[in-house]
């Protein structure tokens, strides 16, 4: 990626992330949202409640305990704790003992997707989920949680032995609880999560082998599938990792068509992989650049602002719900690119999508973020679930572009 010149570091001091009163809206925003989440979190019975638009805990009835919100808690109560928020030690401690002794299937090894107070409700071991309990023990190590190492010791050894495909290079999607292989199905999704936490588990390990499968999922998926995709990132494959592109299971995490959120997130993902890797591959940036062009050229509204959950395949809208975690990967995506690469768009793409978050999905009556604008027609999700993509959106502007937001708060720290 080109040097700035002379007058776009110029500009670049005028950038919103170099302004105080910025870099403090941004933590005043996170200390909102754990506000939000804090008050009606923790089920007494174990693990997280699921909240509703109120903050209020749903309990009847009571849902299942799904996997990735207790992971993506553990994670974002370790970022509080870095950032110095006192409590946030009861949060971290009432994830990862649920995640042990409940998530964990002690017959079989791995991890279940749903479980209540009784037992699992989907025992399903799916690698979207094993992808956030490595991310959790890797954020829980990096705040010397006591059984974090255990965490991840363990989620490690059955992502490589029962998940990881040498020959593709990258993951497989799904088991029964008995690690038999339901279907053909191989899913950018649950690949793009694992190369996240594969580099979160690099930093908190040094173990160099995790940074080198991320660096080979990112060369399957956005080297080589997303670029004969003119940059678009396809999200459904077969077991040869072949596009499928008519695939469609009616699940929301397994959508028909292209997500433009995950080709910002990947715009993301590329960059912080280019850099934790010594900035050896020079496509990485190449490839961010792309990714991020055609998903706010193809993705976002122009007239009412807020990205598309998904396209068809002649780029049209095909879901327009306006889900608040694609504008918060916007955010983090035209961060990243902005302070890498400099170009004036960058700056205009992060203010635009700000401007739209909080005039659309930040709630000052409740606290928090809606899922979507308000007043949206059949909104896609009934709950507040998710702390983690609007939590990353505030502190990813804050922080080097060096690494994730727990290695930046705990080597540099805020200033």
């Amino acid at each position: 990626m080109a040097k700035k010149t002379k007058q776009e570091k110029g500009a670049a001091s005028k950038t919103w992330t170099t302004l105080p009163y910025h870099r403090t809206w941004l933590l005043a925003q996170a200390s909102a949202l754990f506000d939000f989440f804090e008050r009606e979190l923790i089920d007494p019975a174990g693990g997280f409640h699921v909240l509703d638009d109120a903050g209020r805990a749903v309990v009847a009835p009571k849902p299942p305990r799904e996997i990735y919100i207790t992971t993506r808690m553990v994670h974002c109560f370790a970022i509080a704790r870095l950032l110095g928020r006192p409590g946030a030690e009861r949060f971290i401690d009432q994830g990862m003992r649920y995640l042990w002794e409940h998530h964990r299937d002690t017959k079989n090894g791995g991890y279940f997707w749903g479980v209540d107070d009784d037992g699992p409700t989907d025992p399903l071991k799916q690698a979207y989920g094993h992808a956030f309990v490595l991310l959790a023990g890797a954020s829980a190590k990096l705040v010397d949680h006591p059984d974090a190492d255990r965490l991840l010791a363990d989620a490690g050894e059955v992502i490589r032995t029962r998940f990881w495909e040498a020959e593709p290079g990258a993951s497989a999607e799904e088991f029964t609880a008995d690690w038999q292989p339901i279907d053909t199905y191989r899913g950018q999704n649950s690949n793009m999560h694992l190369t996240e936490a594969m580099m979160a588990a690099f930093e908190a390990t040094g173990d160099r082998s995790w940074l080198d499968m991320a660096e080979g999922v990112a060369s399957l998926i956005i080297g080589r599938k997303a670029r004969e995709n003119n940059w678009r990132v396809a999200e459904h494959f077969n077991l040869a990792w072949e596009l499928e592109p008519e695939y469609s299971n009616g699940d929301i995490f397994r959508p028909y068509g292209t997500t433009p959120g995950h080709s910002l997130e990947w715009t993301r993902l590329c960059l912080q992989l280019w850099e934790l890797g010594g900035r050896r591959l020079d496509w990485l940036p190449e490839a961010a650049v792309a990714l991020f062009d055609c998903a706010v050229a193809e993705g976002w509204d122009s007239e009412k602002g807020g990205f598309f959950y998904t396209l068809d395949w002649s780029q049209k809208p095909r879901m327009r719900n306006k889900l608040w975690w694609p504008a918060a990967e916007g955010i983090g995506a035209a961060s990243f690119l902005n302070a890498i690469d400099g170009a004036p768009k960058y700056e205009d793409w992060y203010r635009r999508i700000w401007d739209f978050v909080a005039d659309q999905l930040i709630d000052r009556e409740n606290g928090g973020w809606r899922t979507e604008p308000a007043g949206a027609a059949s909104p896609l999700f009934p709950a507040r679930t998710d702390l983690y993509h609007a939590l990353q959106a505030c502190l990813i502007p804050l922080l080097p572009t060096s690494g994730s937001i727990t290695r930046g708060l705990t080597t540099v720290g805020l200033s």
